[in-house]
């Protein structure tokens, strides 16, 4: 067995109603582009999506929990969401976010989000230490 040496630095989740986000975007879309959620964020709600960036917006509540710190201190375009081929998340920190979890020890932040027409859930766990890349952990 191999001896992998992580540890959980932190673990965060979040809920929000899908509307609020749909409200919000018909109302500020252009500003929250760019300030909230980055172009590739954007182009995930093309055609209506809102439940898509609701996850998104959730996740990245997630994963400054698991930070331990909350949103307060990190800009919201500071953590991204993104999707591998296989359509799996995953998180893409920068600036102060990126700052924050190497000051926590994090090599990394995973994330589960999911879905329904009217609901959008995400949970991030940080983790750190080990050799992370060594899939048979």
């Amino acid at each position: 067995m191999t001896d992998c040496n992580w540890q959980v630095i932190g673990i965060g989740v979040d809920i929000i109603e899908v509307s609020r986000i749909r409200d919000l975007m018909e109302r500020k879309g252009d500003r929250l582009h760019g300030r909230v959620f980055t172009d590739i964020e954007m182009d995930a709600a093309e055609g209506g999506h809102y439940e898509k960036l609701a996850g998104r917006f959730a996740a990245k509540e997630a994963v400054s929990k698991a930070l331990g710190q909350g949103i307060s201190g990190i800009g919201w375009n500071e953590i991204e969401i993104l999707n591998e081929p296989s359509g799996k998340p995953y998180v893409h920190l920068l600036g102060r976010a990126e700052e924050l979890a190497r000051a926590r020890g994090a090599k990394a932040v995973f994330i589960s989000m999911s879905h329904t027409d009217t609901l959008a859930i995400a949970f991030a766990v940080a983790v750190g230490g080990g050799n992370l890349e060594n899939r048979n952990c």
